[in-house]
């Protein structure tokens, strides 16, 4: 962590309205990323960015120093224009994805679905394809594009993948 911002300083900072520089948002998410940020610290800087709001320069910074965090995957030049994500934010026990994603392999696009488990009630993507037996959701991100090669849709886990942020940053923060 930046000894020039410690974590309890942007926590005070934001809490009081202040906005964060872009150095003071990727020290943040280094600290998250890193595990030298402490879970209720973590929680308590989501709290003051949930009330006191985050401007567009803010945002990008997070985006940014978020997408940062981890290994970017790349895809064969092959599936340029093929590529497709359904994301979703969740809420009322989200089933789209299991259904749209292979229809659209179906339709020869690509569908590399990086998805999230422990979502709420109804569990997330993750949680619903491991109750299938043998379905395996922890895959290296050559089996991801391996798979979306072979049958069009690929779903894992984006931890192993390099995305560090997901579990640090959201679970037990409810």
């Amino acid at each position: 962590m930046d000894a020039a911002t410690p974590v309890p300083t942007l926590i005070r900072k934001k809490r009081d309205g202040e906005r964060l520089e872009d150095a003071e948002i990727r020290s943040f998410v280094r600290g998250v990323t890193e595990g030298t940020a402490q879970q209720g610290q973590i929680g308590a800087m989501l709290m003051a960015i949930r009330l006191r709001g985050m401007d567009a320069a803010e945002t990008l910074a997070l985006t940014q120093a978020m997408a940062g965090s981890g290994r970017a995957l790349s895809w064969p030049p092959a599936w340029h224009g093929l590529l497709v994500d359904k994301h979703s934010t969740g809420g009322v026990g989200d089933k789209v994805s299991l259904a749209l994603a292979p229809a659209l392999a179906a339709c020869g696009c690509k569908v590399p679905m990086i998805s999230g488990r422990g979502l709420g009630h109804t569990g997330g993507t993750l949680d619903k394809l491991e109750a299938i037996p043998g379905f395996r959701v922890s895959q290296s991100p050559e089996e991801v594009t391996d798979g979306g090669g072979a049958v069009g849709v690929t779903a894992g886990c984006g931890v192993p993948m390099g995305c560090p942020w997901g579990p640090k940053g959201m679970d037990g923060t409810g």
